[in-house]
């Protein structure tokens, strides 16, 4: 309860300002935090591995960047979020409406890792085709949709989302059953998320885990975050 009263006061363009515009998103070196996190996607999505369908990407907040390298490989992408602030932020992008975020850098950046030459223009577009659903979640409930998805998602996507939103461990192992019972057996599930926090997936799984530790100059007072880290499961 208190932290469903703590996100009605989210802003999203604040939370936009604070990480997705310098020093946050610097892309000037892979040292830093937006191209580590780039990168990472980028080279999970580049093995082909996960594909398919449809990708659910749980709690979206108002971003699209963890999208870009994800949408060359499913014909649909839902996207989700608790807030409607957040689903409306998303929807402005979508719809290419004047005065939303501008997130040409990141799209740029990610075709530039990609290699192909692709014009960045491209890759906006067919996020946006393929960007059908906006809705809303709440990973906290049994089916976090409200109702199952037919058939399940291919592959689901969540970044600081499932840490964020959980006050301890076992309701960070609650919703991650939630939000599983999404995905189909056989599908891919891959993490971004913040570390400082202590969390156990469960079961003997050893997961690969990459972690980038925050810098000095990245530490801009807006958050106390130690680093990220980066999973890539398969049920």
């Amino acid at each position: 309860a208190a932290l469903r009263e703590g996100y009605e006061h989210f802003d999203p363009r604040a939370y936009l300002r604070n990480n997705y515009l310098p020093p946050r998103a610097d892309f000037s070196s892979e040292e830093f935090v937006v191209p580590w996190k780039l990168r990472c996607l980028a080279e999970t999505f580049a093995s082909g591995e996960i594909r398919g369908r449809t990708l659910i990407d749980v709690g979206s907040g108002p971003t699209i960047y963890q999208l870009l390298s994800a949408c060359d490989h499913f014909e649909e992408i839902v996207a989700t979020d608790y807030l409607a602030v957040n689903r409306e932020e998303l929807g402005r992008w979508a719809r290419g409406e004047p005065g939303a975020f501008d997130w040409s850098p990141f799209i740029q950046h990610v075709c530039k890792i990609e290699g192909r030459g692709e014009p960045w223009q491209d890759k906006q577009r067919r996020l946006r085709a393929r960007l059908r659903r906006i809705l809303p979640i709440d990973v906290h409930r049994p089916d976090p949709l409200g109702s199952p998805l037919r058939p399940p998602a291919d592959a689901l996507l969540s970044a600081f989302c499932l840490e964020a939103v959980s006050p301890d461990r076992a309701a960070f192992v609650r919703a991650l059953t939630h939000v599983g019972n999404l995905l189909r057996p056989g599908g891919h599930a891959v993490l971004l998320g913040a570390l400082g926090e202590s969390f156990y997936l469960a079961g003997p799984a050893r997961l690969p885990l990459r972690s980038y530790a925050m810098p000095p100059a990245l530490r801009t007072g807006v958050d106390d975050v130690d680093g990220v880290f980066f999973a890539h499961a398969q049920k």
